[in-house]
C-alpha cells in the first residue's frame, strides 16, 4: 500500500495516509502552543465524519483546543493510550500521540492540504505575529 507524505491543515492537524486509511493527530507546533496536555477527547469508532468536523479535543493546563478532521470518512480506530497517558501528545505528537484513524471516503480532499514546507512557512508566519 502506498504511503502518502504527511499533510497538514491550517488548524495544526496532520494526516499520514497508508492505503485508504489516514492517521490523524496534532502537530508539534500545536502541542508546544498548548503546553502540558492533561485530557484528550477522542471520536467514537464507527463515527462518520466530514472534512472540518470536530473529531475531538485536547485540554492542557493553559487552554482547550478542538481537533478537526482534515478528511471525510469513517473513524476506524482511536488511540486508547491517550486516555491513560494524554502527555503522549506532548512527548510524541506526530508518532505515538496520534488521535484517530479514518477510512477515507474522498481521497481527493488530501490535495487541498499543505505539504511539510507549506506548513513550516505557515508556522513561521504565525510566530512573526
Amino acid at each position: 500500500m502506498p504511503v502518502i507524505a504527511k499533510k497538514y491543515t491550517d488548524d495544526h492537524e496532520w494526516i499520514s495516509v497508508e492505503g485508504d486509511v489516514g492517521t490523524i493527530g496534532i502537530t508539534d507546533y500545536a502541542q508546544k502552543a498548548l503546553g502540558d496536555v492533561v485530557f484528550v477527547e477522542s471520536p467514537a469508532v464507527g463515527q462518520a465524519v466530514e472534512k472540518k468536523d470536530q473529531i475531538g479535543a485536547v485540554e492542557s493546563v493553559k487552554a482547550a483546543s478542538d481537533i478537526y478532521s482534515p478528511v471525510s470518512g469513517e473513524v476506524v480506530n482511536v488511540n486508547e493510550a491517550l486516555e491513560g497517558e494524554p502527555s503522549l501528545i506532548n512527548s510524541s505528537p506526530e508518532e505515538d500521540g496520534w488521535l484517530a484513524k479514518i477510512k477515507l471516503s474522498n481521497p481527493e480532499e488530501l490535495e487541498g492540504l499543505m505539504d511539510e514546507k507549506a506548513y513550516a512557512d505557515l508556522c513561521a508566519s504565525e510566530e512573526d505575529h
